[in-house]
């Protein structure tokens, strides 16, 4: 059985092993668990030299409560996400692969740490995968404003330059 999400500018198929899948939110035995994932996933963004670079100017509290809204949403729980679609919200960010494979081993930990159990996990993880193609930019010509006042976003990797400088 496929499960179809449909937003803008992205459509994600997810596989799903039977009928009984589909609506994952409702088989979680413990429905904050999105949250405290989003908790730790975030703190580790903030923490990280790299990523938290790209997060400077937004809210911890506030994107971890977006976020937290956006994935129970996608998983098949109440509706109350309003921001931009992913697709969208980054358009003014370079996000390599690299980069972006380093945010989806943050939130593995995350949801590791918080013991997840493994069918969120996995349907998690698909659906960040699912938004790699609509995310990921390597180029700063492949960006554009999101407003007039916004910046492109490109942060080299502290930690690639710190090992070529030794």
């Amino acid at each position: 059985m496929i499960l179809i999400i449909c937003w803008t500018k992205a459509l994600i198929l997810v596989k799903c092993p039977d009928k009984n899948s589909m609506n994952v939110y409702d088989s979680l035995t413990d429905k904050d668990i999105v949250r405290k994932v989003n908790e730790i996933f975030y703190d580790k963004i903030y923490d990280h030299p790299w990523m938290s670079l790209y997060f400077k100017e937004i809210d911890k509290e506030f994107i971890t409560k977006q976020q937290t809204d956006f994935i129970i949403g996608a998983l098949g729980g109440p509706k109350k996400y309003g921001g931009r679609m992913p697709s969208n919200a980054h358009t003014h960010m370079v996000i390599t692969d690299e980069l972006f494979d380093l945010r989806q081993q943050l939130l593995i930990e995350a949801l590791n740490e918080a013991h997840a159990p493994e069918i969120l996990t996995n349907f998690w993880l698909k659906i960040d995968e699912a938004f790699r193609g609509a995310i990921v930019q390597s180029d700063p010509s492949q960006c554009k404003p999101r407003y007039a006042t916004d910046e492109i976003l490109n942060f080299p990797n502290p930690l690639t330059s710190l090992k070529k400088a030794s």
